[in-house]
């Protein structure tokens, strides 16, 4: 027998409209007594996280934020936030609000007892097994946008501001004990920002689905993934206040991030340095070069994305799906190439330098190289 893996699935999770108020319950649960609230600058004066904190402060637990936190969270912010949790005496961390809070909150969790520099932990090898995993606190996460699905993964993306890498930082404690996806606060989201996290769960979705490794049940996930979001981003993006559909697309993130265990690719591996260096939305640079990836990978893909066309009631195969996500990406606003983007006169050498040290070209279903990976950021500009 050649199928042989190593899987992992998510956590507890608390799904439903209203069940922020069972916040202090997983609390409880965790042992915390003194928790953490982390999340970023733009969300921490909105109602939905001053609600949080009220659900928290009404328990006796405290009304503790920190919201130093970058679009795309760096180490200067770990360390900054490394300092509040010490300076509180913190016993958990809640980590609130999209990918950003999420990873950075994980991220302050794993290193606040750790005397190992957070490098030394990125998702090479058995890099984790140098962690003291004995020291890291508990972890609960609630998601306020449906998109990036860190509220189940096992990592968090961290910018090293030095050599503007994006690296990814793994260890099993990363993930959440506890887990409240409550549809009603991803309600307030920007249109743009309800966009650009619906393509990055359709992203995350399809690379997992794409990917060559085996694992079966995220191959399912995602493709059930990607019929959530077909059905239902357009609505939460044309009705912001579709409760259904704001819930649908929060399953579909966390299908997203739970798939994506079988792999990631091209999508990916070129939108991290891109956000790395241009400080570009994550999920929406995912979505500008998912036509220019899907084209590279043709070849290796077409007769599998066929059968997800069949599922997902679009008709023509691979050439009826390529042009769906073109559809959907103009009915979203999603800018049409990396220049519509913002991205002027970028250093394609560098680029390409950097998207083949990412991880997820290792999942790539076409062997990424530099002189291939370099001609497809010509293609996606």
């Amino acid at each position: 027998m050649s199928l042989t893996a190593n899987w992992s699935y998510p956590t507890a999770i608390k799904f439903g409209a209203g069940r922020i108020a069972e916040l202090p319950e997983a609390c409880a649960a965790s042992n915390m007594k003194k928790p953490l609230l982390v999340t970023d600058k733009g969300l921490a004066s909105l109602p939905v996280t001053q609600g949080a904190l009220d659900i928290l402060e009404k328990a006796g637990l405290g009304r503790a934020i920190f919201s130093e936190v970058d679009p795309n969270p760096n180490e200067f912010n770990l360390k900054d936030g490394i300092e509040a949790y010490k300076a509180g005496s913190h016993d958990g961390v809640i980590a609130f609000g999209g990918g950003s809070g999420l990873d950075l909150g994980k991220l302050i969790a794993l290193m606040a007892g750790q005397s190992i520099s957070v490098w030394d932990l990125e998702d090479v090898g058995d890099w984790w097994a140098r962690a003291d995993a004995s020291v890291i606190p508990p972890i609960i996460a609630v998601p306020t946008t449906a998109g990036t699905g860190s509220e189940v993964g096992r990592a968090g993306v961290l910018t090293n501001t030095q050599t503007q890498m994006k690296k990814i930082i793994f260890h099993p404690k990363l993930l959440p004990e506890t887990v409240i996806c409550d549809p009603e606060l991803t309600v307030g989201m920007p249109k743009m920002i309800t966009a650009g996290t619906g393509m990055d769960a359709f992203a995350h979705c399809l690379e997992a689905y794409s990917s060559p490794h085996y694992h079966p049940m995220s191959q399912g996930i995602a493709l059930e993934g990607m019929r959530l979001v077909k059905e239902n981003l357009l609505r939460a993006y044309t009705h912001g206040d579709d409760l259904d559909a704001r819930a649908e697309m929060m399953s579909a993130a966390a299908m997203g991030a739970t798939a994506f265990q079988k792999g990631l690719g091209a999508i990916h591996s070129l939108s991290h340095p891109i956000g790395a260096v241009f400080h570009t939305h994550h999920g929406t640079t995912n979505a500008v070069v998912m036509q220019p990836v899907l084209l590279f990978n043709r070849s290796a893909i077409e007769e599998r994305i066929g059968r997800a066309a069949a599922y997902l009631g679009i008709e023509g195969g691979f050439d009826g799906f390529y042009d769906y996500v073109g559809t959907l990406n103009a009915a979203l606003d999603i800018p049409k190439n990396l220049t519509d983007l913002g991205i002027k006169d970028p250093d394609l050498d560098r680029l390409t330098e950097m998207a083949l040290v990412d991880p997820s070209c290792g999942g790539n279903p076409i062997e990424m190289t530099a002189e291939n990976t370099r001609a497809l950021f010509e293609a996606c500009l």
